[in-house]
């Protein structure tokens, strides 16, 4: 469970990179910034007053008082033009800290955004759809989380991505194909070894019949078309992915079961439940949850999150950011 954070740690600090924090008024942030400088993962740009907000080693700027205020709001003008977006309009945005950070990633000034601890997810995701936009040839983003349970044989020694967890609530056999290739990218980035994404289910290689099933054996036929290099599978049951001796007797032929390391949950609901089952009576740690599909990289925080929590996605961001470049 330490492993997999002192790992982001430790590349952050190989290839430090700049992230910024826009909410300066929440205490969790305050606190994480201070432990980030003094750990040397990451340069901080903290969006909030200069003369409340005192962190030796990060930056602090108050947008609307910022010195490139209106330059960023002339380029924002210019990108959502066809939007029909006036200057006055994108002058305002650029009061939001949200926005504003956003373009100090679009502009080049800050390689990752980190925020979520007291905005909602949309909040986040918005400006960086409208500003950053997705990467090339990715069609929807997602959010996952990776997991680290203790005490655990399964996955890899108990590292799990689990995706669809907070963005999708019911995506289509094309849209779960997409966040399964999406979270495959996103373990051989982080994670540095292979995946085994298992498209999960109720039923396991059609023992049970029913269009939920269809959806997900369509979307692992489409994760085949598209990704034939991946290792993955489904229909599976979590325990036919997980167990091997399981897997033996309800999925012998597959490829994937008893070795799955990225879960791939068919709905919002499951994905959601399933985490937060595995942090809560698992006792996992669960980092996230991250954002995959945006073109540079944006992660948001759970409004229970602790200084802890945020500390940990800002390696994340920095370290995707990185492997960005």
């Amino acid at each position: 469970m330490a492993d997999f954070l002192e790992k982001m740690k430790d590349l952050a600090r190989a290839n430090k990179k700049t992230i910024v924090l826009p909410e300066g008024e929440d205490t969790r942030t305050i606190e994480a910034a201070k432990a980030i400088i003094a750990d040397g993962t990451a340069e901080l740009v903290i969006l909030g007053n200069p003369e409340e907000i005192s962190i030796p080693g990060a930056t602090v700027i108050n947008p609307a008082q910022a010195e490139k205020h209106d330059a960023y709001a002339e380029e924002l003008a210019r990108l959502r033009s066809r939007k029909g977006m006036t200057l006055p309009e994108a002058k305002e945005l650029m009061d939001d800290a949200t926005y504003f950070g956003t373009m100090m990633v679009k502009m080049g000034d800050a390689d990752g955004l980190v925020s979520g601890a007291c905005h909602s997810t949309a909040n986040t995701l918005r400006p960086a759809l409208q500003i950053l936009k997705t990467k090339p040839e990715t069609k929807i983003v997602s959010g996952f989380m990776v997991m680290c349970v203790p005490d655990c044989d399964y996955g890899q020694a108990g590292t799990f991505i689990f995706a669809d967890v907070g963005l999708n609530e019911y995506p289509d056999s094309e849209q779960l194909a997409e966040i399964a290739i999406s979270s495959a990218h996103s373990w051989q980035a982080l994670m540095q070894t292979e995946p085994y994404i298992a498209m999960l289910s109720y039923s396991t290689h059609g023992s049970a019949k029913s269009e939920h099933v269809e959806k997900v054996t369509r979307a692992f036929e489409y994760v085949q078309e598209r990704a034939p290099e991946l290792n993955c599978d489904g229909d599976l049951q979590l325990d036919a992915a997980l167990d091997e001796v399981v897997c033996q007797i309800k999925a012998p032929t597959s490829s994937v079961g008893g070795k799955a390391n990225v879960l791939i949950f068919p709905n919002l609901d499951a994905g959601n439940i399933g985490y937060k089952l595995v942090q809560r009576l698992g006792k996992a740690q669960a980092y996230g949850p991250l954002l995959q599909g945006i073109a540079k990289p944006v992660n948001d925080l759970s409004r229970g999150c602790s200084a802890k929590d945020i500390e940990a996605v800002v390696a994340i961001t920095a370290v995707q950011a990185a492997l960005d470049e």
